[in-house]
């Protein structure tokens, strides 16, 4: 057998019961040499035993002696009882102290006073001393074959992950050839679940049915393992022999007091090496009074009830055995995520006549909802109504969480209403995560009222979310609005002292979405008292401040021209020894564009480029704004081109910026420069470019190449790619030149922009409408933009000279 690596873990030792009745009753005991008296004081062993279970340890030890004083000859049955109870106490110290007794009396000891010993000790985690006890066993020839011992200090190890003594009980096994039982493999399979080993699994498999054909039990006992470890292919191979077997009604198994289910067959070790006669030797020693005692039952069972009475006694422990494989395999389904079988093992269950438990159910109902999705999902579960089983509180947090997931929140709180107990508030902060996705912060409000009603506690994840919801989203208010930023500075402060009432402290997260929240309502005043406070580590705020916090604030004073109170904040930042990031040079320029300080701006940069960050198209952006608000469009092209020798690749809003003062000023120099670098850098111009340039041209009377220009950006907002205007010329031609009907064509235009898997831009819809506009004015289309004499003129005049000197030509 495989040798166990890792910790293990059982139930209780077993075998402990096979003569615990007889001892019990008073009965006399025939198993060994010195046992065939009756117990001297059985009311004395009671005294004993009750002074155990009230923790009167000295008296107990007392009326020990007074017993091992009592009688001259003393045999095992005087001790029995007391050996018993330290058993199932479990109390190793005293069997320890009555075994010291019984060996000083010389009294010789039967094989239930071993078996009682080796549980009290190997269940009390005296394992050594357990195993010590094993060893001699070998030397007794009344107890050297009698395999419920090792079984018993099997499960303890197994219960007790105790790696080392496992392998040596096995190894123990071996030497004395004891063989294995379905009790030993079942000990077996407990630990290798617990390992998460697969393959000592199937090894056991294998031995147990190369020496055994296992009873229904043994067979529920591999399904349980193999689904556990989420082999669906043999735990339902398996479930179908169990199936077979279960029909053909040769089984004996009974149900105990306790509930569990216990085989009555004879269950005869197997050797996993030797020949028959090592079996026989293996057997012979074995209580034969153990082994009349089940047949006598089953004799007596036969003989008090009828036939049709065992029937239907085998077929009610067969169907609840059926139903508990069945759950454990659907169970292991819903984990592997396989609704098919899981089904498919459900209907198969209704054929057999078995009634699909609770557990089967709610076990169905996660698979189907991993993979078909929640609405399938929920009707398993009017079915689960109509058959009055009520789902798990599990299943129904899981359909509460998917419909807050897909944003269906009356089902996600119709779910909620229907759990019974939580466990912790992660149902609830789905849903308020769903609330933050679709802002509705009312609603989340009104989540955290329905979780103080049902006394659950919220956690840090709450709070983040809670405080995020009035940060996100578009409201109907604006930041002016006093009346909206004094309710939401209400109830940031509310969530906040309830946040610290119930001892939460602020975590990174929950302190950058106050200050978000905070800043997108313009309360600049009560953020900036935030920042200090967790600045200053005041105890609810003893959260470690990094570079996004400080960004965040410094973002929403710079969008609010705050500009001294942003450079105190930054500075401070700096003194703190808080590091810039790129997203910090970058609010900071943004906010030099504010004040079109070019020099503190370069600074900056300076400062960026020497922390190792390297300047990105944002950069150049706000550089470039504030030149072009002085008007030295010659720096601005410098600029650019020392941008396009770093690799930066410009943007239509860069470019859109130039476009946009050299239009106010009346610069179509500056602009025809513009659209030339544009083209030659392969910059797509945008609606807004378009517009800009059409009015400079109007504007200064220039009609005729107002309208070229205009048909050539358009051209370009459709396709860089003369081969693919030509392309496109067949299927646009007749949108953009047909006169008839022309509601109908512009639809046909613009039905684009609403579907949401289109593939055209809206700025290439808006370039086909301006074309379409054009032809219907009278102006002719081509669809080679390259080619049209304006764009010739700007090409030519692009090659003639250098942009500075071009722009300096040119200057006033």
């Amino acid at each position: 057998m495989h040798k166990f690596v890792g910790t293990t873990r059982s139930s209780l030792a077993l075998y402990s019961s096979l003569s615990f009745k007889k001892i019990e009753n008073g009965q006399k005991i025939v198993r060994s040499k010195g046992c065939d008296k009756k117990p001297l004081s059985r009311s004395l062993q009671e005294k004993i035993v009750e002074a155990l279970f009230l923790g009167e340890r000295s008296r107990a030890s007392s009326l020990l002696l007074e017993l091992g004083c009592g009688r001259s000859t003393l045999n095992a049955n005087d001790f029995l009882y007391i050996l018993q109870r330290c058993a199932r106490l479990p109390d190793p110290l005293f069997l320890m102290e009555t075994w010291k007794l019984m060996e000083e009396k010389e009294i010789e000891t039967s094989r239930e006073c071993y078996m009682f010993a080796v549980q009290a000790l190997s269940r009390g985690g005296y394992l050594n001393e357990a195993f010590d006890l094993l060893n001699i066993v070998r030397d007794n020839p009344d107890t050297y074959y009698f395999l419920p011992i090792y079984n018993i200090f099997l499960g303890a190890c197994v219960q007790m992950h105790s790696r080392p003594y496992v392998n040596q009980c096995l190894d123990l096994m071996d030497q004395n050839m004891v063989g294995k039982d379905e009790i030993t493999y079942y000990q077996l399979l407990k630990l290798a679940v617990l390992q998460q080993n697969l393959s000592v699994v199937h090894e056991v498999w294998r031995e147990c049915t190369k020496h055994y054909n296992p009873s229904i039990l043994c067979l529920r006992k591999f399904i349980w393992s193999f689904s556990k470890l989420r082999d669906l292919e043999s735990a339902h191979s398996i479930l179908q022999q169990m199936v077979d077997a279960a029909s053909l009604e040769d089984f004996i198994v009974c149900q105990t007091a306790n509930g569990k289910m216990r085989s009555l067959r004879l269950d005869i070790p197997a050797l996993c090496q030797g020949d028959a006669s090592l079996l026989r030797s293996a057997t012979r020693n074995r209580s034969h009074s153990e082994q009349c005692s089940n047949v006598g039952t089953i004799k007596k069972q036969g003989s008090d009830i009828s036939k049709s009475t065992v029937k239907i006694q085998k077929q009610i422990a067969a169907m609840k055995l059926l139903r508990w494989s069945f759950s454990d395999v659907i169970q292991a389904c819903a984990v592997m995520q396989n609704d098919i079988l899981a089904e498919k093992l459900l209907n198969q269950m209704q054929n057999l006549g078995l009634k699909p438990s609770r557990q089967a159910y709610n076990a169905f109902t996660m698979a189907v909802l991993s993979v078909r999705g929640v609405h399938d999902a929920t009707e398993v579960l009017k079915l689960m109504g109509k058959k009055n089983l009520k789902p798990y509180d599990s299943t129904l947090v899981c359909l509460s969480v998917s419909y807050s997931r897909i944003s269906e929140l009356d089902l996600a709180e119709h779910f909620l209403d229907q759990v019974s107990s939580f466990e912790g508030p992660y149902p609830f902060n789905a849903l308020l995560e769903a609330c933050n996705f679709l802002d509705l912060p009312e609603r989340a409000i009104q989540m955290l009222a329905k979780m103080k009603k049902l006394n659950i506690q919220p956690d840090i994840r709450t709070y983040e979310l809670l405080f995020s919801q009035f940060g996100c989203g578009d409201t109907p208010y604006t930041e002016d609005d006093l009346l909206f930023q004094n309710d939401v500075s209400k109830r940031i402060h509310a969530i906040d002292m309830d946040m610290m009432k119930n001892g939460i402290h602020h975590s990174q997260l929950s302190m950058m979405n106050l200050l978000k929240s905070l800043g997108a309502v313009g309360l600049l005043k009560e953020m900036i008292q935030y920042l200090h406070a967790a600045e200053n580590q005041f105890p609810h705020y003893q959260t470690c401040l990094e570079t996004c916090h400080y960004n965040t604030v410094l973002h929403f004073l710079v969008r609010a021209k705050e500009i001294s109170i942003a450079f105190s904040i930054f500075k401070g930042m700096i003194s703190c020894g808080i590091p810039c990031d790129a997203a910090t040079y970058t609010i900071m320029v943004d906010c030099c564009t504010i004040m079109n300080d070019f020099k503190f701006a370069s600074a900056l940069v300076s400062m960026m480029i020497r922390d190792g960050f390297i300047p990105q198209i944002y950069i150049y952006t706000s550089f470039i704004k504030i030149l072009v608000v002085s008007e030295e469009f010659g720096e601005v092209f410098k600029l650019l081109k020392k941008a396009i020798s770093e690799g930066i690749q410009p943007d239509a809003l860069l470019y859109n910026r130039i476009v946009q003062k050299a239009s106010e000023k009346g610069r179509i120099d500056v602009i025809e420069i513009v659209v030339e670098q544009m083209h030659r850098y392969r910059v797509q111009p945008n609606s807004s470019i378009c517009r800009n340039i059409f009015l400079a041209y109007v504007d200064h009377g220039f009609y005729k190449t107002a309208m070229e220009a205009l048909q050539v950006l358009c051209m370009r907002m459709i396709s860089l790619e003369e081969s693919t205007l030509k392309e496109l010329r067949a299927e646009y031609e007749h949108l953009i030149l047909n006169d008839e009907e022309v509601e109908d064509y512009e639809r046909k235009i613009i039905e684009p922009l609403f579907e949401k898997e289109s593939s055209r831009r809206d700025d290439h819809l808006v370039a086909m409408l301006i074309l379409r506009w054009c032809a219907m004015l009278g102006f002719p289309i081509s669809w080679s933009p390259n080619h049209s004499p304006w764009a010739k003129r700007l090409s030519l005049d692009y090659d003639l000279s250098t942009q500075a000197k071009n722009y300096k030509n040119h200057e006033p």
